[in-house]
């Protein structure tokens, strides 16, 4: 048998897998494994959240936040991806989490999950390009004199945003070339900025990685970066907000799922290796930054500077490799953005496509040429940007749409949980086996720990968000969306 019509065969296979769950392909479907892998390791991208957000880990507890709250927290993603990796196996379409709840819970769970998913990515998406924006500017501003301000975070981050969306428009196949690319560049780079980081160190000390130092109440003043407080167990808890944030977005193989081939396979295994790949490489990559930096106290002192300034500290006679360092890390950033655009628009069509959201017979448009749907990657862009507009601080973003993202991911874990072997009795392809109910049942604890973290001072308008955000799909549903929303076409699916 060719290869062309092995690729024929298996094509069919997804298609009639997806027509069972009450769905046409509308969608291309010519995403590989890796291609389905990449989107959630450029997704989670260790130079994005890793670096952007260092300073949240470090001004906690200093090199244990890296050393030992990293892994830690990399444990409980990996359960989530595991746990959310057999689901999708049984249900592999673009709406994946959303989907799933529909189907294990009943269409009212589906909906909540749909809406706590698309404002995760449509935040996690602002975060990106916020910190993105902060990077450049504290990293290259000063090589061509600009500094950080209100008005050009503004035009950075309409400007980038709508490039992104741009290249998302014009197809999927540029979309997933330049995906692809990412997730070499991303393991590349990190490896590169290991190393030259290892090389370049004036000291080495290991301890530095099991140590618990308070350096809470740092910087001074408004840029401080966790309130000042004697207790250093509850400052490591909130360092922990450092890898929950970076180690989001590995949803997108899911939602990327009725564009992958053998997607009932090859997305659970884009899931949870994105996670596992991810959290080797950014702990070896954060505990190079900590064990190069010559000063830890002076590195946390710096607040959002400190990445930059312990790669400034390291290179400093040799200007040219951190400009180098820094651009490359821009770039995995900006396409950190691109692959989220491509996420979030395929949930939002997945959403629009059972009328779920307003304007759904517009959203669900997929354009005839290119094979995309156009409407919703604008509207994923124009709302990211409305968001970064309303809320400009960085950190603030950043938790709020860990808490929403990891919200949506258990919950239909939880559901799952409940309907395993009873109405959900036949499982995909990849299958935990026993070990499913356990780990979900600590996937749940985690989210549950996570979501009072995420909301603690200086944080704590994250919490308003969220409970507003709950309140009004409550009054929704109860007001209107239980009448009329009508959910997936096949909820009789029990498996």
């Amino acid at each position: 048998m060719s290869k062309q019509e092995d690729a024929a065969i298996t094509a069919t296979e997804d298609e009639a897998v997806l027509l069972r769950l009450g769905y046409a392909q509308e969608l291309r479907r010519g995403m590989s494994a890796f291609s389905n892998f990449a989107v959630s390791l450029s997704i989670i991208c260790i130079l994005a959240g890793g670096v952007t957000s260092f300073h949240v880990g470090l001004c906690s507890v200093g090199g244990a936040s890296i050393g030992l709250g990293w892994p830690l927290c990399c444990l409980f993603s990996l359960l989530v991806a595991l746990t959310m990796a057999q689901v999708a196996s049984a249900f592999p379409t673009a709406g994946g989490l959303y989907h799933w709840a529909a189907i294990l819970g009943g269409r009212g769970w589906g909906w909540a999950t749909a809406w706590f998913n698309l404002a995760g990515l449509i935040t996690v998406l602002a975060a990106i390009n916020v910190g993105t924006y902060d990077f450049v500017a504290r990293s290259l501003g000063p090589a061509v004199g600009h500094e950080a301000g209100p008005a050009g975070q503004a035009v950075f981050v309409v400007a980038v945003t709508v490039s992104q969306a741009a290249f998302n428009h014009f197809g999927i196949r540029l979309a997933t070339r330049l995906i692809n690319f990412s997730g070499y560049w991303i393991l590349l780079l990190a490896a590169v900025l290991t190393v030259a980081l290892f090389a370049g160190a004036a000291t080495f000390e290991p301890l530095r990685l099991v140590t618990f130092t308070n350096f809470s109440g740092l910087p001074p003043g408004e840029d401080e970066v966790w309130p000042a407080t004697r207790s250093v167990a509850w400052l490591f808890l909130l360092g922990l907000l450092l890898p929950a944030y970076t180690l989001t977005g590995f949803d997108a193989s899911a939602h990327t799922a009725e564009e992958t081939v053998r997607a009932a396979v090859n997305a659970p295994r884009g899931i949870v290796r994105s996670v596992l790949v991810s959290g080797v490489f950014g702990w070896v990559m954060l505990c190079a930054v900590v064990l190069a930096a010559p000063d830890v106290g002076e590195a946390a002192r710096q607040g959002k500077g400190a990445f930059v300034h312990v790669v400034n500290a390291v290179f400093q006679n040799h200007p040219r490799v951190t400009v180098a360092l820094f651009a490359g890390i821009a770039l995995a950033q900006y396409l950190c953005g691109l692959a989220t655009v491509t996420s979030a628009s395929r949930m939002l069509y997945a959403f629009a496509r059972d009328g779920g959201v307003p304007g759904s017979a517009v959203l669900r448009h997929v354009h005839t040429r290119w094979l995309t749907p156009v409407p919703a990657i604008w509207v994923v862009a124009g709302s990211s940007v409305l968001f970064t507009l309303s809320t400009k601080v960085y950190e603030t973003i950043a938790s709020t749409c860990a808490v929403l993202l990891y919200v949506s991911y258990v919950l239909p874990t939880a559901l799952g949980l409940l309907a395993y072997g009873r109405t959900w009795t036949k499982l995909g392809p990849w299958s935990l086996g026993a070990w499913y109910r356990p780990l979900a049942a600590l996937s749940v604890l985690g989210c549950g720990v996570l979501f009072v973290i995420g909301v603690q001072p200086p944080n704590g308008v994250a919490l308003w968000i969220v409970l507003g955000f709950v309140g009004v799909l409550l009054a929704l549903w109860f007001a209107v969306e239980r009448r009329r929303f009508r959910g997936p076409p096949n909820l009789s699916v029990k498996e």
